[in-house]
């Protein structure tokens, strides 16, 4: 193993930086974090309206086209968010990396599966219950 004392700050540098990958995960963060407000705050003044009401009532509110594609792109944004969030922790707090990439993987497959699960449920409702 060569002396890292003999290398120049430079060698000493390359392969360590930036990947440039992060900006686009920073990115994708910051978009689905503004996309929740607006549909974070739907949902809750839906969910305030809809406060008591049996379960005809929800499925005639899920009926309408707005409501369903708004719910389905909730669902979808709080799962793309989520394992965006969480892969940042994995991947600072990790011990390894086997634990590191069968952590994100495990996230990306749950975030993925349990979204789909959502719109179906949706979708289900939405066309014919």
């Amino acid at each position: 193993m060569a002396d890292t004392r003999l290398r120049t700050p430079l060698g000493r540098a390359l392969g360590l930086g930036s990947a440039k990958e992060g900006v686009g995960h920073w990115w994708a963060q910051r978009v689905s974090a503004v996309a929740l407000v607006p549909l974070g705050l739907w949902f809750c003044i839906s969910l305030i309206s809809l406060a008591g009401a049996d379960r005809v009532t929800l499925i005639a509110w899920l009926h309408g086209p707005v409501a369903a594609v708004l719910m389905i792109l909730t669902i979808g944004a709080v799962f793309y968010h989520a394992a965006l969030g969480l892969q940042v922790v994995i991947e600072d707090y990790a011990p390894n990396e086997a634990t590191k990439i069968a952590g994100v993987v495990l996230v990306k497959l749950a975030a993925l599966l349990l979204g789909v699960a959502g719109i179906y449920a949706v979708l289900k409702l939405a066309f014919g219950a």
